[in-house]
């Protein structure tokens, strides 16, 4: 390793190190147990502070002559320097102003916090009570960021807050036993002797009800009393300061690619008249007598495609990964070693909550990685989404290239744990057609479920940037999503709602899985008979999520190689 590799190297592991300590939630996410007693500090000055280490690191950059690296410290240097550049930019753009919705904030993911931990003793009981100390300054935190929101003029939609109580509410509770975060005091594990349990448990009371407790209430009031009362009637992020050069960067954070509103929004339509024209040949397949509408209505109303309870949704969701998991080695070279597990999502989230989700196991391999099923509204969770959904959110999709991207070896810390939206979420929607290679779909509803999750993130182009830059309404993009989508009306209000709170992310699906798709029919064509789609998917997943046009280069160097 040359002079100037081993500056850049320790660059990355100067940054990474200042990252677990600025971060220390994310640190335990990544198996770092060093600051596991400890919670996130969100003043406008640790911000400002933060940035100003990051512009640090930025400056000891431009002094690593890129000359002088080799091919892997060339590749390092242009992934880190994105990510670097990125958060800069967005930390310039003040989003942090404007922290929580209805669909996402601190209040959503902190009662998780017991599950990004293994508890095996006393330390790790310590360590979550001291966390639980610290949730009310947190909130009060949070809650001084979005007066200052309100001070400067980012303020939220009022439609993204419209239902926020019912996530907030059943964490202030009379019984601090009631409370979600009491969970890991019911069941200790066997070493922990019980004079140590009696003594855990009572601190962790009086925490619940000193800290967790007053943090939950002070939020609640201040939505009520000051935030909503505040909130913008628009929805556009246009409207916020500078907002159209915002959006034009969330564009780019989220596509990892140099694209216009304009251009994601006729790409978006395209996508939507041609997978609109499949749809119909699957309808026509199926012996459905009727138009689009009328084969729509069937699907939402047919009671033979609902789960009756929420244990009959996890079943069959449950079956469905088994059989994936039976496939997965005749389409992949390289599988992880951590294993998932199924969960529903928590009552207090669920109603504003989409169909499901992953969260990642931890880095040190001693947590699975967990798909979280939505039972709430059982009429809202068809079964013909369920095999789509799988490969999406588990394997061949998010669980697969996350785990794998963890447990890589050879790589900065950086490239395991940190990526590119655009990268993840393509790949999760590329997994979805996958599944055809493996055998599912085979029933015609599921296929047209497949399709409809397909015109799903097609229309996320069309109504993410017709919202926030081309002066689309939230009625609009509802109605146009419930005439090209299969999904119910509670889901795409969901959906069009988490659109409005987070500008941008949802371009990172379609555009992603165009690109993947575009370089696997680039291969296939110039290799013939050599194409492996198992190598293949070696080269897309065990270099990390990458930017897209970072992607490109790795595939067609692979294929310069191979032919």
């Amino acid at each position: 390793m040359s002079d100037t590799d081993s500056r850049l190297a320790e660059i990355f592991d100067d940054h990474w190190q200042a990252t677990m300590q600025n971060d220390p939630i994310f640190a335990t996410m990544c198996g770092d147990h060093r600051y596991d007693d400890q919670m996130p500090s969100m003043t406008l000055t640790s911000i400002n502070d933060w940035c100003t280490r990051l512009l640090g690191f930025r400056k000891r950059l431009e002094q690593i002559s890129l000359s002088d690296l080799d091919e892997s410290g060339l590749l390092n240097f242009r992934i880190f320097s994105r990510l670097l550049d990125m958060e800069i930019t967005e930390i310039g753009f003040k989003y942090h102003l404007l922290p929580i919705s209805r669909t996402a904030g601190f209040h959503l993911y902190l009662p998780d916090l017991s599950t990004f931990v293994s508890f095996k003793g006393v330390k790790e009981y310590q360590d979550y009570i001291s966390r639980l100390n610290q949730i009310r300054r947190y909130s009060e935190e949070h809650i001084e960021l979005m007066r200052a929101g309100i001070r400067s003029n980012y303020l939220p939609p009022v439609v993204a807050l419209d239902g926020i109580e019912s996530s907030i509410e059943p964490h202030i509770v009379a019984d601090p036993q009631e409370s979600a975060f009491y969970l890991p005091f019911k069941n200790f594990p066997d070493a922990i002797d019980p004079e140590d349990r009696e003594d855990l448990s009572r601190q962790a009371l009086e925490a619940i009800k000193d800290s967790v407790v007053p943090g939950y209430q002070q939020l609640l009031l201040f939505i009520k009393d000051e935030y909503r009362p505040a909130a913008r009637p628009g929805i556009s992020a246009s409207d916020l300061p500078d907002g159209r050069a915002f959006y034009e960067h969330r564009i780019r954070y989220f596509t990892s690619l140099d694209l216009t509103a304009e251009q994601v929004h006729a790409t978006g339509l395209a996508e939507v008249n041609r997978i609109r024209q499949e749809m119909l040949a699957v309808i026509k397949q199926s012996g459905f007598k009727g138009d689009m509408q009328a084969y729509l209505q069937y699907l939402r109303t047919e009671p033979r495609f609902y789960a009756e309870t929420p244990e009959q949704l996890l079943k069959e969701t449950a079956l469905i990964l088994k059989r994936i998991d039976g496939e997965l080695p005749r389409l992949f070279n390289t599988l992880p070693r951590l294993s998932y597990g199924i969960r529903p999502i928590p009552d207090f989230s669920a109603p504003g909550n989409t169909t499901a989700y992953y969260m990642p196991g931890s880095g040190d391999g001693t947590r699975a990685g967990y798909y979280y099923v939505n039972t709430y509204d059982l009429k809202s969770r068809p079964f013909y989404e369920i095999e789509a959904l799988s490969h999406h959110e588990a394997v061949p999709g998010h669980h697969l290239q996350i785990a794998l991207q963890q447990e890589l070896t050879g790589l900065p810390e950086f490239r395991r744990f940190n990526g590119f939206t655009s990268f993840v979420e393509g790949w999760a929607l590329y997994a979805e057609r996958l599944g055809m290679e493996m055998g599912f779909y085979q029933d015609p509803a599921s296929d047209f479920g497949r399709l409809s999750y397909e015109m799903w993130r097609a229309c996320r182009l069309v109504v993410d940037t017709g919202m926030h830059a081309l002066a689309w309404s939230r009625q609009q993009a509802i109605d146009f999503m419930l005439e090209n989508t299969s999904s119910t009306e509670l889901n795409i209000i969901n959906e069009v709602d988490r659109y409005i709170s987070w500008p941008g992310q949802a371009l990172a699906y379609k555009i992603g899985e165009l690109k993947i798709r575009e370089l696997r029919r680039y291969a296939e064509e110039q290799l013939g008979d050599r194409f492996d789609l198992r190598i293949f998917h070696d080269v897309i997943l065990l270099a990390g999520a990458v930017p897209l046009d970072v992607l490109e280069d790795c595939v067609r160097d692979w294929v310069a190689r191979t032919s």
